[in-house]
């Protein structure tokens, strides 16, 4: 998937250490627990925790901890989390989108800012970034369960962006707004998908080679491993070449 710009997406591909896995997990399980909390906590009466269940589920995380996660949501003492978008940019004035869920936004704020300051990046002002991404709804299909004229014709009538095949599986990209929309109509159709969620995309790519890749997938690594942060996005093109 060539562009592809979300950093832990593609860092799932890859496989982890037990250590690193476990980060993966927490990181999930809180995703889960504040999606339950405020919804319900049947998965198909709740899109967002719907779409979270399913990233832990592809990233293997077994089904006891989902479910503890759920019920951890009716704790009456469990933190108050928040969503908070941070903008910035990175060396060689590589964009970035940094999505957290935290219960402190100024402990996230300074562990990312000395992040970035330390490897050539800097935190930007809201806004300072995002106009250079267009944030949509994401799905990919295995192509073993559904063949090109079948999502094709699902995305058509649903009003998606635009359908595209890769080798191993079709991806829809839709308007953010209908996303879960368009989600349910291909969950009609198969039960599995292979992927889902929102996703920051950038209106153009820059190309980096060599050690400027390197330097920038440190970057993204260490922001990646911090406590509150969820998503990683970057206006480069990840899968290219070394991924």
């Amino acid at each position: 998937m060539a562009g592809h710009s979300h950093w832990a997406g593609i860092k799932h591909k890859k496989g982890r250490a037990d250590k690193e896995r476990s980060k993966i997990f927490s990181k999930l399980s809180r995703e889960i627990t504040v999606a339950a909390k405020l919804g319900d906590k049947d998965p198909d009466m709740n899109p967002r925790l719907r779409t979270a269940i399913q990233a832990a589920k592809q990233a293997n995380m077994p089904k006891d901890n989902i479910l503890r996660a759920i019920n951890k949501s009716e704790l009456s003492d469990e933190k108050n989390y928040e969503n908070l978008r941070y903008e910035g940019f990175g060396p060689y004035n590589v964009a970035l989108i940094i999505e957290t869920l935290t219960d402190n936004k100024n402990r996230s704020a300074s562990s990312i800012r000395t992040v970035l300051q330390k490897n050539g990046g800097r935190l930007g002002e809201t806004g300072s970034t995002s106009h250079l991404f267009n944030e949509h709804g994401i799905i990919h299909v295995n192509k073993k369960n559904m063949n090109e004229d079948q999502i094709f014709e699902i995305a058509t009538n649903s009003g998606a962006l635009d359908c595209l095949s890769f080798d191993s599986y079709h991806e829809i990209i839709a308007k953010k707004e209908d996303f879960y929309k368009i989600k349910s109509k291909v969950e009609n159709k198969i039960v599995d998908l292979m992927y889902s969620g929102i996703e920051w995309r950038p209106s153009i790519f820059l190309n980096l080679e060599g050690e400027k890749k390197e330097k920038i997938f440190e970057l993204l690594n260490l922001l990646d491993e911090l406590e509150d942060v969820q998503k990683v996005y970057a206006n480069i093109n990840l899968e290219k070449n070394n991924i």
